[in-house]
């Protein structure tokens, strides 16, 4: 079948799949607790009910996105019809994270197939029981040379990114994206980046404290703290901290117990080696609440950490886990010197009553998306692009982004035969003046 140009046949496929994911919902949920704790209620908001959410719009908008839109020609091209043709870029490789191994796997694959692209998915090597499930699902679902699941680790990766390709999506981490976007030069790929970076949260003297420190315990802990978008640290204005830190502290307890160890609503770290390092991080000596650790089952509490050093290992680097920082700061000076220190983040987050201030942050730094007066919540609005700039990634999708991202846009004019004008034929003798004319009005 021509999944390229037979647009039936790729909303049957993926009606398919849409199906297969419902059959299996409680597979793919004990997948991920297998990885890595992952609670069913984090599971089915964060990974299965958003990609079968997903599916959903993108079977019922299809023929919509795929149809050639027109557009107002140019009065110099009269008489004309002009068009845009959404094509498929061909052959794509989606490289997925651990971090939402499903979702983040699934939402891209959904996107390129829609769009009438042949996918060949790397799953992470880190989430093995989730991957493994997602290969039998697309083997089910999916012809061969359709959609194929290439599991295993680095080096798969590595000979993947070696071979030519029409496009590829990669989400994961910055040093990585920029072995990705080096590879794919060597063949002029295109490519979408989603990766990550220090997302700063602000948190003013007269925002709602204590509904702030629950949106940010939810934002931060959620998946404990393996989220590209969670808040990597906070801005608290020096009047607020004190109230701030006892509200976070609370709404850590309200959430998770006295004991986190023992919730059933708390993910555990993905390996060891990403333990170890999260572990590294920790300046004991700077701990607000938590720090608790259990290495037999890559366990690390929501931790608060006071006023550390720009110098400290947390935060020179995302941190990519369930550690928050608290930084202070007295005004707006202030303010702008520590956000300027970091490359462009991939969030940010405002928390005030001010909206002449909200506003002014929002205008004044370069990040990829963010909420005032809450955390995270941006990414579930499939009508909003999603994606990083500079050091955060390249491209966004999302809803009908999506389908925009995996196709190529082509440029039509219909020239109409039964008038040819011949003012843009040479000779141009006489013709310059009318010329300056007409493109004065357009």
């Amino acid at each position: 079948m021509d999944y390229k140009s037979n647009i039936q046949y790729r909303k049957e496929t993926l009606t398919r799949l849409l199906y297969s994911i419902e059959e299996n919902e409680s597979r793919i949920i004990e997948a991920l607790y297998k990885d890595f704790k992952k609670p069913e209620f984090e599971a089915v908001l964060t990974e299965t009910n958003y990609v079968i959410g997903d599916l959903k719009q993108t079977i019922k908008n299809l023929k919509c996105w795929a149809k050639p839109k027109r557009v107002l020609p140019s009065i110099l091209n009269f008489p004309s019809s002009d068009y845009i043709y959404s094509e498929p870029y061909g052959k794509v490789l989606v490289i997925s994270p651990w971090n939402y191994p499903f979702q983040l796997a699934l939402c891209p694959l959904i996107a390129a197939v829609a769009a009438g692209n042949s996918v060949v998915l790397k799953p992470s090597e880190l989430t093995p029981n989730t991957s493994s499930i997602i290969a039998e699902i697309i083997s089910k679902v999916f012809t061969k040379n359709h959609v194929e699941v290439i599991e295993g680790g680095v080096e798969v990766s590595q000979n993947l990114l070696a071979q030519k390709w029409d496009y590829i999506f990669f989400t994961g981490s910055v040093a990585v994206g920029k072995i990705v976007a080096k590879a794919a030069a060597e063949y002029m790929t295109p490519v979408t980046l989603e990766l990550g970076g220090k997302n700063p949260c602000i948190i003013d003297e007269t925002a709602n404290i204590k509904l702030a420190a629950k949106r940010i315990v939810w934002g931060k802990f959620i998946n404990a703290g393996q989220t590209c978008i969670a808040p990597d640290y906070l801005l608290v204005q020096e009047k607020v901290k004190s109230e701030l830190v006892e509200h976070l502290k609370l709404e850590i307890t309200n959430a998770y117990s006295e004991n986190p160890e023992l919730s059933p609503d708390y993910t555990r770290i993905v390996n060891t080696r990403n333990w170890e390092r999260l572990n590294q991080l920790i300046e004991p000596e700077k701990v607000l609440f938590g720090g608790q650790i259990n290495s037999e089952d890559c366990y690390l509490a929501p931790t608060l950490i006071d006023e550390t050093s720009f110098e400290s290992p947390v935060m020179k680097e995302e941190i990519f886990g369930p550690i928050l920082p608290i930084l202070s700061y007295e005004n707006e000076t202030e303010l702008d010197a520590i956000i300027s220190k970091y490359d462009k983040p991939l969030s940010l987050y405002v928390f005030t009553t001010k909206n002449k201030f909200a506003e002014k942050i929002i205008q004044k730094f370069s990040f990829g998306g963010g909420c005032i007066n809450d955390t995270v919540i941006h990414f579930s609005n499939n009508r909003l692009p999603f994606g990083g700039v500079g050091h955060s990634g390249i491209g966004a999708y999302h809803g009908k982004m999506s389908f925009d991202t995996f196709s190529h846009k082509k440029a039509i004019v219909k020239k109409a035969n039964w008038l040819d004008l011949p003012m843009r034929y040479a000779p141009y003798k006489g013709k310059l003046t009318l010329i300056r004319k007409i493109l004065k009005w357009m």
